[in-house]
């Protein structure tokens, strides 16, 4: 234990996600030691993303302005929607370059255990979007975990009779993974969303 803003330093720390009290501690002494011009802009960009940053007014997208650039950018294609968990996931699936469609990011999954239900989530905001008839096609892009799951399947349900397609991310074996390491699970995944060989 240290003494007075110095364990105050440590302790705000330790609230990060992943930033454990060995981490907190290693940090604050890195910022203690640091040139105080850095730690200066360091404070200042963390004021400045909590003043100009916040959520895309339809897809719930981190943005700077009322829309995300996805939304705002004519050349995507406006019939096919992700469903994301989080914003971050966004950003994933944007690093493959593959999907050219919009998205829209739920701020969680469905977790009783947490207290999250559907309520809690942006599911309202997205039977709305889809009301419109401009969407003809719903990924369901939901982390494979039980959550995950949980909020796919309620998602699979309340879209169903909307008469969309609704298609789900595949999932099963890494590439560069071995079968003897794979649990059940994925195992059996990879076998139900295997693909003609080419």
């Amino acid at each position: 234990m240290y003494e007075g803003v110095v364990q105050d330093l440590i302790d705000e720390l330790g609230r990060l996600p992943g930033v454990g009290p060995k981490s907190a501690q290693r940090i604050a002494f890195h910022l203690l030691q640091a040139d105080p011009v850095d730690v200066r802009r360091l404070a200042d960009v963390l004021i400045e993303v909590k003043d100009k940053v916040k959520f895309c007014s339809i897809c719930f997208n981190v943005a700077e302005d009322d829309q995300c650039r996805i939304c705002r950018d004519p050349r995507r294609d406006p019939s096919v929607l992700c469903v994301v968990e989080e914003y971050k996931d966004v950003v994933a699936i944007e690093r493959t370059r593959e999907f050219r469609g919009r998205y829209h990011v739920l701020g969680g999954a469905i977790s009783p255990i947490d207290g999250i239900g559907p309520e809690q989530l942006h599911i309202r905001e997205l039977l709305t979007r889809l009301g419109d008839g401009a969407v003809t096609e719903v990924i369901l892009a939901t982390d494979p975990n039980l959550e995950g799951e949980a909020t796919a399947t309620y998602l699979t349900r309340m879209l169903g009779p909307l008469g969309l397609r609704v298609t789900r991310l595949a999932s099963g074996l890494p590439v560069g993974g071995d079968l003897e390491y794979a649990d059940e699970v994925t195992l059996g995944r990879a076998f139900v969303g295997r693909q003609t060989a080419t």
